[in-house]
């Protein structure tokens, strides 16, 4: 991965996790990483629950939505890493797996922020 694709990455995943903290989002761990399965941008709570966070960052859409690049392999992939996170945490309440979609122009200015709720089906 080149060092400006990675530096997008984060700078996303940065804002995400102000976006969500704004909304009453707690930050419990940032790139939790599960064996060679994969990582979660984000793991967070709120009310009680924990909300697992996928982080898509796009600049232009000639390759398509934030959203639309999230594969039923790396779904797989994700609902894997939150069940370990369950598992290795016994965390014994509701959980779910959301997706943050940020947009931005060609020239990196910022288009929109998404979160869509329960977008993974992680069960």
């Amino acid at each position: 991965m080149s060092r400006a694709r990675k530096q997008l990455g984060q700078w996303g995943e940065d804002l995400a996790a102000r976006y969500l903290q704004e909304r009453g989002y707690v930050i419990r761990a940032r790139n939790y990483r599960y064996s060679n399965v994969g990582e979660m941008d984000l793991v967070t709570e709120r009310d009680g629950q924990l909300v697992f966070v996928e982080v898509r960052t796009r600049r232009g859409n000639a390759y398509g939505t934030p959203e639309e690049s999230i594969t039923s392999a790396k779904q797989a992939r994700l609902a894997e890493v939150a069940q370990a996170y369950v598992q290795e945490h016994e965390w014994a309440g509701d959980w779910q797996i959301d997706v943050v979609a940020v947009e931005l122009t060609p020239r990196g200015q910022l288009l929109r922020v998404t979160h869509l709720p329960n977008a993974i089906e992680g069960r």
